[in-house]
């Protein structure tokens, strides 16, 4: 089954040398997803100097996958970390977010990339009430969100929030031009890190700092993110003569769908299930489309993967308190564009030595003892005790067939292998003994 993004399919990416000597930097960036390039060109333009190390092509992981929203709405979010958090954590995630938003907006003003201005909605197909407590959230931390009673959308709905001024891009396009002009290393698999230097095939790079943006940590002896994250895939169709929905929509719901606009396709996304667990995927979508959109055309089809966190907030900062050189990016919970540049903008500070005044609330040394930490190591438990053969190289989970897409996925952490055991997506750093 042949699948790609619009965005892959719209967008011409510019080629990066294959490193091949040994280097020194101030900085090493590892992974050029859309976090590693906002750090590299933030750094650069600070004047540090710093190299971005990719494993495969610049943007072709997780961010060709996107649905590129560009919002600080993350789900029902605020009245939930205002209830676990506290205030002052709710205030700090929001304006962060919506600082990043501003920021997103300022650079496009010089970058095609077909960024537009639009409203963002969580809607409610069954409770109205859990829709007006997140209005009240959002509206004590100084937003103004909106009820609304009705959607453009083919269904009924109990109540939705909007947050205007949102935005929307190709983020493939936006990551090209970023790219350019960067110190930027492609087909460069870094293997192994000590605290201030990286081993790949071919070279080695030393630093004074190292970041790592490789959307799901490699790194297990620091910072336990194999216990403190899971993977979960969402899919996405493109249909032509659908609908225009005017806005960004997703689901409060668990199998809630997702709807935005680019050009003349709507973009429909859902079909979500737990790596390695089975679940709605394409034909989900397919369903709905036939029943809504009788005359839509299915152009492109897609599917993304995602770092939960424990708690719905990414982890951003020090790798682990005993590696004070080395950083993390990771957890983002299906909003890596936002949460990417705010990454990018609280990273940077911390390589320069610098305050950022919302690095507190992303901590990833705050607290584990939440209930999803138990779920996570149950299900670790159930796959390592299964028997099989097959079994991914990363912690040895039981590998389960993902009959939608071909493929070997670990239910534990998320990486994945093709039919034949080649690596697909990390946290597994080689392939897997298919028998």
């Amino acid at each position: 089954m042949n699948h790609q993004s619009v965005w892959t399919a719209t967008a011409r990416m510019p080629r990066f040398e294959t490193l091949n000597k040994d280097i020194k930097t101030d900085v090493l960036i590892i992974g050029g997803g859309l976090c590693g390039i906002l750090c590299a060109h933030f750094l650069t333009q600070a004047g540090v100097d710093c190299v971005v190390a990719e494993a495969n092509r610049v943007g072709l992981g997780i961010t060709k996958n996107t649905t590129a929203k560009i919002t600080s709405q993350h789900g029902l979010i605020y009245d939930k970390l205002m209830r676990t958090s506290g205030p002052d954590a709710a205030m700090q995630y929001f304006w962060a977010n919506q600082k990043a938003v501003e920021h997103y907006r300022t650079l496009c003003e010089s970058i095609d990339c077909d960024f537009e201005t639009k409203s963002a909605y969580i809607y409610s197909l069954t409770d109205r009430e859990k829709i007006e407590r997140e209005v009240v959230a959002v509206r004590m931390l100084g937003f103004q969100a909106e009820f609304s009673e009705t959607l453009p959308l083919p269904f009924s709905i109990k109540g939705a929030i909007e947050f205007p001024n949102q935005a929307q891009f190709h983020p493939l396009k936006f990551l090209s031009a970023v790219a350019g002009g960067l110190r930027l290393y492609e087909n460069t698999f870094i293997k192994d890190i000590s605290p201030h230097k990286a081993w790949s095939e071919r070279s080695s790079i030393t630093a004074d700092k190292i970041i790592v943006t490789t959307h799901f940590p490699f790194i297990n002896k620091h910072g336990s993110y194999f216990l403190k994250m899971y993977q979960q895939r969402s899919y996405v169709l493109a249909l032509k003569s659908a609908q225009d929905v005017s806005g960004m929509y997703l689901g409060a719901e668990e199998n809630g769908l997702s709807f935005r606009n680019y050009g003349d396709l709507l973009l429909l996304g859902g079909g979500g299930h737990r790596t390695g667990k089975q679940g709605g995927n394409w034909e989900e979508l397919r369903a709905f489309a036939k029943k809504h959109y009788p005359k839509a055309e299915e152009c492109y089809a897609w599917a993304a993967q995602d770092c939960m966190s424990l708690d719905s907030v990414p982890y951003i900062g020090n790798y682990s308190k005993q590696t004070p050189d080395l950083f993390v990016a990771t957890g983002f919970n299906k909003w890596g564009m936002t949460t990417s540049m705010v990454a990018a903008e609280i990273l940077c500070d911390m390589v320069q030595g610098k305050e950022n005044e919302f690095a507190k609330a992303f901590s990833p040394h705050r607290s584990m003892l939440k209930p999803q930490l138990f779920v996570n190591g149950a299900e670790a438990v159930k796959n390592l005790l299964t028997p099989t053969t097959k079994r991914c190289p990363h912690l040895g989970c039981a590998l389960k067939w993902n009959k939608a897409e071909h493929t070997w996925d670990c239910p534990c952490h998320g990486s994945r292998f093709q039919e034949n055991g080649d690596l697909i997506d990390n946290p597994a750093t080689g392939g897997a003994k298919i028998e």
